[in-house]
Formats: structure tokens, C-alpha cells, sequence
């Protein structure tokens, strides 16, 4: 398993949960509109961001090969558990090449 983040995101709980996310927190993420993954959240000087609170940080994805070029800056992707949306990751860095759309010239 890749432990090297993939990408830097702003993360926006939408208040859904009834209780805070701790750092490591593994929620799915919506990657492309029919994939859903895992991925592991480190957040920035903070143990743990309240159900409608927000944080920057780093996700580490399990499986990025499965899904070649599909993030860019600025995109915004789900975060679930489950059907659940708990929120909302905005692509703020990408660290993985393997990830970054490739724009034709």
C-alpha cells in the first residue's frame, strides 16, 4: 500500500456525523462518478475537525492506479460513508503524477 499522500485538500464536514473525525479517518471518496475508494486523511495541526468543521490536510488513496488522471486543482470530490455524504474534499495539491489530469496541447 502507498503510505506518500496523493494530494493536499481543504475537507468541509457537513454535520452529518454525530461525532468529530480523528486523523487517519478512512471515508470513501467519490474519485469518478461511478468509483468510489478509500482513503486516509492526515490533517494539519489538529488531532481530530468537528462534524461541521473544516481542516487542510493530505488523503493517501489505497488504490490510484485504478483511476489515471482524474483529479485536477480546484475539484471537489464526495466524501462518504456509504450512500452518506459527510462532506466535501477540494484538491488544493497533487502529489501523485498518476492522478493529474493530462491537458492536451
Amino acid at each position: 500500500m502507498n503510505t506518500n499522500p496523493d494530494v493536499e485538500a481543504i475537507f468541509e464536514f457537513n454535520g452529518v456525523r454525530k461525532n468529530s473525525v480523528k486523523d487517519g479517518y478512512r471515508p470513501a471518496h467519490l474519485i469518478v462518478d461511478n468509483y468510489l475508494t478509500t482513503g486516509i486523511h492526515h490533517y494539519y495541526d489538529v488531532e481530530s475537525v468537528p462534524p461541521n468543521g473544516m481542516a487542510k490536510g493530505t488523503i493517501t488513496f489505497l488504490t490510484p492506479e485504478i483511476y489515471p488522471h482524474s483529479l485536477w486543482i480546484g475539484k471537489k470530490i464526495k466524501i462518504q460513508e456509504g450512500e452518506r455524504v459527510e462532506g466535501y474534499a477540494t484538491i488544493t495539491n497533487i502529489y501523485n503524477p498518476l492522478l493529474e489530469v493530462e491537458i492536451e496541447k
